[in-house]
């Protein structure tokens, strides 16, 4: 058995796994592997990994002692009580100063805790957010690590060296988050934005198809186009990808696909964490709520009878109606981002973490799903103003949103005239109207809470946290009811 050869471990052999593992011994580390089904590890070592210095082991004592000190234990498994009970199993090998990693999509709570507990140990725990799916563990994902901030010294040449690179400065995509549960937060944060922006996608492909009457190798040349402007992305990328593809038949692929999403989970968590803070992250709740409805397949087959569509007949002005779905689609998207950023930002503040908001986007230009073009606009506007609250206030996407406005406002319009359904384009314009009120109906809302539960209210002509109470059924008059609300 080779002693203390091993510069890191990793537990957990599905693909993201032996892709991280293959990734690091490609950049001259050499990597210890253990999984509880241990002919995995036979497997890999004959397959894949025939030939590289990566050491199987097939016992955890075995795999420990493979480790140089301090060790760094690298985890991938399922979210949850697997990373619990395999931390468990891991600690009467483990040493103060030792490194333990979670790479798998934990929740950010589940880090926090794991965190405090195993430093009350001395064990150093990192939560590492990873994005990039298969293909970016193998060549080069975005890493969002977070934890215990001792461990960062000991694990950023070996992260950076194996992350993405932007092709824009060659800067590795992997920085340190903060501490306790912030990676696995900013990870699930890009999983919501990644819902969010796929569903848009979705939204723009069904207007092109059903309202516009656009063939599918129309809409790949359309999104081949876009990719080249404002709009490009991986995603976009991806999706004239998809659209090129041809059944075996020779049809387009993309026709014969059952129309009902699945969804692992990120994206719910970051609309119940907008949820929890009070924050207005509508597009990624919407992005999930579409998921939802996708999934009533046979009842929406049955009400689709009940309530026909009407036959629409495609527009004579069809290009410029294509050129307002992208206008529509590259403002949407953008207050997607907004909305994603402000999230991360109160969460900081409600959790304490110290965080670089233009870092987070420059991690996320190469190898996650989300890159896109306008994420190094996002950096210039954090730099300009590391204490922006919205990016709604940058100079750059306020130019961009006005020019873009006109086009999004007349497709929401259109889809609504239409029968089209385009929830995540209508929430991103109704929260840009929203936002942009100065004064909002919420007045009434007040009133009313205070009719019928005396919740209070507080008055335009007297100072903010000064409320007041109104017997609205009797006499009338305000009485002063103390600095708090319900």
């Amino acid at each position: 058995m080779t002693q203390n050869q091993a510069d890191i471990g990793l537990i957990g052999l599905a693909v993201m796994g032996q892709n991280l593992v293959l990734n690091m011994n490609d950049h001259g580390y050499t990597v210890a592997v253990f999984n509880r089904t241990t002919s995995k590890v036979d497997d890999f070592l004959n397959t894949t990994a025939k030939g590289t210095n990566v050491i199987g082991t097939h016992n955890l004592k075995e795999f420990f002692a493979t480790l140089k000190r301090p060790r760094k234990v690298m985890m991938m498994v399922k979210a949850g009580t697997a990373v619990d009970d395999l931390i468990a199993e891991c600690l009467p090998f483990l040493e103060a100063g030792d490194i333990v990693i979670d790479g798998g999509n934990s929740l950010y709570t589940d880090s926090e805790r794991r965190m405090v507990e195993l430093d009350k140990k001395g064990v150093l725990f990192v939560g590492a957010g990873i994005s990039g799916g298969e293909e970016g563990a193998r060549h080069g994902p975005s890493i969002m690590p977070g934890g215990n901030p001792k461990a960062w010294p000991a694990l950023k040449e070996i992260f950076q060296s194996i992350s993405a690179k932007a092709t824009e400065d060659g800067l590795p995509c992997c920085e340190w988050i903060g501490e306790g549960g912030a990676g696995h937060y900013v990870k699930m944060v890009h999983n919501g934005i990644e819902y969010g922006d796929m569903q848009l996608i979705c939204e723009a492909y069904e207007i092109l198809r059903d309202s516009l009457g656009c063939t599918i190798d129309e809409i790949k040349d359309i999104f081949v186009t876009w990719n080249k402007g404002a709009l490009s992305s991986y995603l976009i990328e991806i999706a004239g990808n998809v659209f090129a593809h041809k059944d075996k038949d020779g049809s387009p692929l993309i026709d014969k696909i059952l129309d009902v999403a699945g969804q692992k989970g990120t994206g719910k968590w970051t609309g119940i964490s907008a949820l929890e803070l009070g924050l207005p992250v509508t597009l990624i709740g919407e992005a999930v709520f579409a998921r939802c409805l996708s999934a009533l397949k046979d009842e929406r087959v049955r009400v689709s009878k009940l309530y026909p569509r009407k036959k629409l007949t495609p527009p004579a002005d069809k290009a410029k109606k294509i050129e307002e779905v992208r206008q529509a689609l590259y403002a949407s998207k953008m207050i997607s981002y907004a909305q994603g950023f402000t999230l991360i930002k109160e969460a900081a503040k409600q959790f304490k973490w110290t965080l670089d908001y233009g870092s987070i986007a420059l991690i996320w230009r190469a190898g996650c799903i989300i890159r896109s073009r306008f994420l190094n606009d996002i950096k210039k506007a954090f730099v300009k103003n590391p204490n922006l609250d919205n990016l709604l206030f940058d100079p750059f996407f306020q130019g961009e949103i006005t020019s873009c406005e006109e086009g999004w406002r007349t497709t929401v319009a259109y889809t609504a005239m239409t029968g089209i359904p385009a929830p995540c384009f209508s929430t991103a314009l109704s929260y840009f109207d929203g936002y942009r009120s100065e004064r909002l109906p919420a007045n009434l809302l007040q009133a009313l809470r205070d009719f019928f539960g005396a919740h209070t209210y507080e008055r335009i002509d007297e100072p903010r946290g000064k409320f007041f109470h109104t017997n609205w059924t009797g006499s009338g008059g305000n009485i002063t009811a103390g600095s708090y609300s319900v």
